[in-house]
């Protein structure tokens, strides 16, 4: 079971990193929610790499605590600016996700946290 989480949640990582990259107004939008820029030109890299490793199955306990961990991050971003009452495009997945930021976009990375925290226990 914990294989299919970690290719599930790889592909996720792999989709998203990709479609940053793919996006010419991703680090503009990225730099619009509040990601540090010194962030911006990591991001779709370290998404990339760590979806490989999921889905490769490498390191998966100590890759899917990392994912979590950026996730978490991601959330704390998007939590901030709604708490605010800001609602900029959501960046999460470039182009395929230019609706503005909601708690969706909040319950679909609580959703990603807990696989990858629930692949993390399991594998360990």
């Amino acid at each position: 079971m914990e294989t299919i989480a970690s290719v599930v949640l790889g592909l996720a990582m792999l989709a998203a990193g990709a479609a940053k990259l793919a996006s010419r107004t991703w680090p503009a939008d990225a730099r619009g929610i509040g990601a540090p820029a010194w962030t911006v030109p990591l991001v779709p890299w370290v998404e990339l790499s760590l979806g490989a490793l999921l889905v490769v199955d490498v390191l998966r306990p100590l890759v899917a605590i990392a994912t979590a961990v950026l996730l978490a991050a991601f959330t704390a971003l998007l939590s901030v600016r709604l708490t605010r009452g800001e609602r900029p495009p959501c960046a999460c997945f470039g182009r395929l996700s230019t609706r503005p930021i909601s708690w969706w976009s909040v319950a679909r990375n609580l959703v990603l946290i807990a696989l990858a925290v629930a692949i993390a226990v399991s594998s360990a």
